[in-house]
């Protein structure tokens, strides 16, 4: 196993500063945590890329996979800084080539996510991405897909995690490894 850095107190402290928390948002009793305002901080979204580039930079992985639509951002600009190809999974009906589906529940309702038949060679090593994780559902939906084309996870990463949740236990539970740059309490 290859050792990965993590981040110091002082950037996690400085990224979480960086991410709006929005109340009963997308419905009541709901803490969404918005990283679009750490996405347009420079310094911020320049950080976590830094950081998270240093943590898988000695592992042999052939792909980043992002999830729709934050984990495209994120996923991207790390795919390019480590020099890897980039593969995304989107919500129903986006992709133009066969694709392979799975609906998923999520923390507020159900969704579809696809991803193209031909995006990952049996045997290919990907890293999963995505801004957060709160009960698994979105990624372990990801994860059955990358599974089914022929992928092999080496870790799913996100900068949040809300524990209270769930989420990255179900992931461990199904042999997936998982790390969150920070973490937030509540939903």
């Amino acid at each position: 196993m290859v050792a990965r850095s993590t981040p110091s107190k002082s950037i996690t402290e400085l990224l979480s500063s960086k991410i709006r928390t929005i109340p009963n948002y997308p419905k009541p009793g709901i803490m969404f945590r918005d990283i679009t305002t750490l996405l347009k901080d420079a310094e911020g979204l320049n950080l976590v890329i830094n950081e998270l580039a240093n943590r898988y930079m000695k592992d042999h992985f052939d792909l980043v996979v992002g999830i729709e639509a934050r984990g495209f951002i994120l996923g991207a600009a790390l795919a390019h800084k480590l020099g890897k190809g980039f593969v995304p999974v989107r919500k129903k009906g986006k992709l133009p080539g066969p694709t392979v589906g799975v609906a998923y529940t999520l923390e507020y309702g159900t969704d579809y996510i696809e991803i193209h038949t031909d995006a990952i060679a049996r045997g290919q090593k990907v890293l999963l991405v995505d801004d957060l994780i709160a009960t698994g559902g979105t990624a372990l939906g990801a994860a059955q897909l990358i599974r089914q084309v022929g992928g092999e996870i080496v870790e799913a990463v996100f900068v949040i995690d809300l524990p209270e949740l769930q989420g990255g236990k179900k992931l461990t539970k199904e042999g997936i490894p998982y790390y969150a740059m920070l973490e937030f309490e509540g939903e």
